[in-house]
């Protein structure tokens, strides 16, 4: 560890070096354009299909996107570590503008998704390098600040970017929501490559990469995730391509787990999962992003079927957890200085768990401020508890470290997220076959109250579905609260600055 900290020291020396303001600015708008492009095609898409044709296919364009950015992660956190952020960062931000380009130029439905895909090879970079450059620009006392101005840009962006994409396409061209990432993308490729300075590294010249394993990582990843993503939609679950890609799946994660033991500098090194903080965080914050799947993709059709909301009042109410949780996050510093990392998070998750078991307790129909109040007060919990996690565990390891270390957190959040949409899609529908008869899923049911044809039986499965969701997503806070118990030390081992 004495190194370790000895890097720890080196890399402190640009921030107070460089114009540490002008990076900071350049780290905000990569995330933004990280967080912008997860969401903001999804009001597009009837213009995006009318002009290029490919309905059977549509949902790839976010799959897509999703699997390049999960299953990269873990790589550039190891290049990262291994040659620099700096280097990864530039690349990462020259592939996602490549592929900004080539989705405005695509010709056809197929070369969309394939352009997608690089947006999202580089996407995976802006991610895990933005988050980890954060930590390395600041001292463990100033941490909050730079993570809560992250969290912030990233909700704000996540929240506002199907209403940027309607926008859009309704009064431009479709093509505008990739074209306008190249003047932000390119002032902040520009910020980094004039303001960022990093110090020379002995270990540069002699590192090897472990692209047998990276390759491994990224099939058995995208193997997996897409069995996920297109399980239950594209395909029954039981159905011969689903068990097919679940058996392949399994089938690479021995051959990861194989290569990655015999490789001198693994892209999943065992530490990440011997070490008891580590290996706690991931397994919450993997819990955090199966939970979040419950608000962000269930609430607004249960306020638009259930409560009778527009689409913009619908949206007004899961976004109010975007103004909450931020300013959470920023003063979760006075709580865990007080009683630490893992009691602070402990409390985070332990209030998410109740607010969510409440929901499906709210009367029927009930008014549109009581579950309005529920998501402000679940934004304040989550604060408290995701960014106490990520601070903390950044804080112990060293600089060399620090890359794989938050690439996995990331990476584990993602992978949670994909989990939850399987699974709860799979409740939600299963309670709606329950209710009415075998008739329908959810997609296809909100669709009939939109053109004014379902009776109020079917408002009445559609609360009881997103209820089942909400107890699940309780429970997976639970879960993430028993990890924390258990597994986490109860005090971090926090490295010196």
């Amino acid at each position: 560890m004495g190194s370790t900290s000895s890097a720890e020291r080196e890399a402190a020396r640009p921030a107070a070096a460089g114009r540490r303001g002008a990076v900071v600015a350049a780290l905000m708008l990569s995330m933004a354009l990280a967080a912008l492009d997860a969401t903001i095609v999804s009001t597009a898409v009837p213009q995006i299909v009318g002009d290029l044709g490919g309905f059977s296919v549509f949902s790839w364009l976010f799959s897509g996107y999703l699997l390049a950015v999960t299953v990269t992660l873990p790589l550039y956190g190891k290049l990262s570590d291994t040659f620099g952020r700096k280097p990864v960062l530039i690349a990462g931000s020259v592939l996602f503008l490549l592929g900004s380009l080539l989705c405005a130029l695509a010709w056809n439905m197929g070369a969309l998704i394939a352009f997608r895909i690089v947006q999202g090879l580089g996407g995976g970079a802006l991610q895990g390098t933005v988050q980890t450059l954060a930590a390395d620009l600041y001292p463990l006392k100033d941490r909050p600040k730079i993570q809560s101005k992250l969290s912030t840009v990233w909700a704000v962006s996540a929240v506002a970017g199907p209403g940027l994409g309607g926008v859009l396409a309704a009064y431009a061209d479709w093509r505008w929501i990739f074209l306008i990432n190249l003047p932000i993308g390119t002032l902040a490729l520009w910020l980094i490559v004039r303001h960022l300075h990093e110090p020379e590294r002995e270990t540069t010249a002699h590192a090897r990469v472990d692209w047998a394993g990276a390759l491994a990582v990224f099939a058995c990843g995208g193997v997996l995730l897409t069995a996920l993503v297109q399980g239950g939609v594209a395909w029954p679950w039981l159905s011969v391509p689903s068990l097919a890609l679940f058996g392949t799946g399994l089938a690479l994660v021995a051959v990861v787990v194989l290569v990655e033991r015999r490789a001198a500098e693994p892209i999943i090194p065992g530490w990440v999962w011997r070490r008891r903080t580590i290996a706690a965080v991931n397994l919450a914050l993997g819990a955090l992003g199966l939970l979040m799947v419950a608000p962000s993709v269930f609430l607004p059709t249960y306020a638009q079927s259930v409560l009778g909301l527009a689409p913009v009042a619908a949206g007004f109410v899961l976004s109010v957890w975007t103004l909450s949780w931020p300013v959470s996050a920023a003063l979760s510093q006075h709580v865990y200085r007080r009683i630490g990392f893992r009691n602070t998070a402990m409390l985070g998750i332990g209030t998410a768990s109740l607010i969510l078991f409440a929901f499906p307790f709210l009367p029927y129909p009930g008014q549109a401020w009581q579950p309005t109040l529920l998501m402000l007060l679940l934004g304040a919990a989550l604060g408290l508890f995701q960014l106490p996690l990520i601070v903390g565990v950044q804080s112990t390891v060293g600089w060399a470290e620090r890359g794989t270390t938050t690439a996995s957190v990331l990476f584990c959040r993602q992978t949670g997220q994909t989990i939850g949409a399987a699974v709860f899609g799979a409740v939600a529908n299963g309670v709606l076959a329950s209710r009415l008869g075998g008739a329908g899923d959810l997609d296809s049911v909100t669709r009939a109250l939109d053109s004014g044809s379902a009776p109020e039986a079917t408002r009445r499965a559609i609360a009881d579905a997103v209820h089942a969701v909400y107890l699940g997503a309780a429970c997976a806070a639970a879960l993430a609260f028993l990890v924390l118990l258990f597994l986490a030390p109860r005090k971090f081992p926090v490295l010196k600055d």
